[in-house]
């Protein structure tokens, strides 16, 4: 399955950096667009099926209210 996203990206020095609007958390780099891109995806690949490592015993959740 292929899905749209924004790269939202920069010139930092010799490198482009860039990161996924849609998907916080997902940045990368590359010498060029192009390296950038397939950099993104790599990124995007790890953040989505990377397995959640689980809490330690004992630990315990709660509701937070943050300003955004």
């Amino acid at each position: 399955m292929r899905s749209n996203f924004t790269l939202e990206f920069w010139r930092d020095g010799d490198y482009f950096v860039g990161r996924l609007l849609e998907v916080p958390g997902v940045f990368s780099q590359g010498e060029t667009l192009e390296e950038l891109q397939e950099n993104i995806q790599d990124a995007y690949e790890v953040m989505v099926t990377q397995e959640r490592v689980p809490a330690p015993p004992g630990a315990e959740r709660q509701s937070v209210e943050l300003e955004v």
